[in-house]
């Protein structure tokens, strides 16, 4: 539905900071696909669910769109290096962008909590690695001490340039459904995100390119809740390594959003982040990390709790492609038959298949 691929730092320049002096750098980050579900929706009543598909962005994620932003600013203000925290998603784009333009690029990750296929795109794009003995929150720490010490931008969301470039998702959202949608349920790890969508949609109704605001629907995983919990937590645990923070940068901007919209920030369990991971790719062909899925799982407990969500427009934010966890996908995997190399044996093996599926 989105027009051709400009970039973000052309298609909504008007809306950024950006100067004279701002590289226009550009991987094709932006105009993402909004996708209205065929079956989840329908099947619950809901005939105006979406899935924005932030996962379309060119490192996978949704962190491409601060990116641009962040690093162009760091290329404007001189620097010749880049530096992130991060669980996987952050340090892909940052690498990404950084070997696109020219500078180094500096990541912090927690040893052995990395998904396999987000450390790869950080090699493979260059990156100087170093696994850190603890969680994110340690790691986004030193990176702020170490930047404090050394000439290097931190590009992390606690830089404002990221939260300008993510907030572009809120005005596609708009620009594709002509206005704002009622609701839109979005993952919250660092809570960067939900912080730019709100400044987002905000930003458009008081230029009057929205008649209203949505009412955001935050979902943290039960294991790593210090939101919804109302404190930090430790040890964050959860299937959802993007959104495994136990301390969020953007807590406070975060409860701003959901209070200034009506909205909630609430949990997910592990369970109900796989189920809907596994019906987003079984029932709308959509392949998503698990932590995308935490958006999906919220709007499906709010669409089956009291009141439901019949009547109204929902957007899903799916977050980052499915292929950055590969080995989640694989773990879930049913679908696999071993037969002999004979026609007869595959037409036993599919016949008994489909006699013990229900129908």
């Amino acid at each position: 539905m989105s027009s051709a691929r400009t970039g973000v730092l052309r298609r909504y320049a008007d809306f950024l900071p950006l100067t004279p002096d701002t590289p226009r750098i550009d991987l094709g980050e932006g105009s993402t696909p909004l996708v209205r579900s065929r079956h989840i929706g329908p099947a619950l009543g809901v005939p105006n669910l979406y899935f924005k598909l932030e996962s379309c962005n060119p490192t996978g994620s949704f962190k491409d769109r601060g990116m641009v932003v962040a690093v162009a600013k760091a290329l404007e203000e001189g620097n010749r290096a880049v530096l992130c925290a991060s669980t996987g998603n952050t340090s892909a784009s940052a690498a990404a962008y950084a070997a696109h333009c020219g500078l180094r690029a500096y990541v912090f990750l927690p040893r052995g909590r990395i998904a396999p296929g987000k450390l790869a795109q950080s090699i493979v794009y260059g990156a100087r690695i170093v696994a850190i003995d603890g969680n994110f929150d340690d790691c986004l720490r030193l990176a702020r001490e170490y930047c404090e010490r050394h000439p290097v931008a931190l590009v992390n969301s606690v830089n404002p340039n990221r939260i300008a470039g993510q907030k572009t998702a809120a005005f596609e959202v708009v620009d594709d459904l002509g206005d704002a949608p009622d609701f839109l349920f979005i993952p919250v790890g660092n809570a960067g995100n939900i912080t730019a969508y709100w400044a987002g949609f905000q930003e458009y109704a008081e230029r009057g390119l929205a008649s209203r605001r949505p009412r955001m629907m935050g979902f943290q995983a039960a294991g790593a809740a210090p939101i919804v919990l109302g404190h930090p937590v430790d040890d964050p645990q959860t299937i959802a390594s993007a959104i495994r923070i136990g301390n969020p940068a953007s807590w406070r901007k975060a409860v701003a959003a959901r209070d200034e919209s009506d909205g909630v920030i609430d949990s997910v369990t592990d369970a109900e982040i796989l189920a809907a991971y596994e019906r987003l790719a079984q029932e709308e062909g959509i392949f998503c990390e698990p932590a995308s899925a935490a958006s999906l799982a919220g709007f499906l407990k709010r669409a089956t709790g009291a009141g439901g969500l019949s009547g109204a427009t929902s957007v899903c934010v799916i977050t980052g492609n499915g292929l950055k966890d590969p080995d989640r996908a694989m773990a879930v995997s049913r679908r696999q038959l071993d037969v002999p190399a004979s026609l007869a044996a595959i037409e036993a093996a599919l016949e008994a298949e489909s006699d013990s599926s229900p129908v």
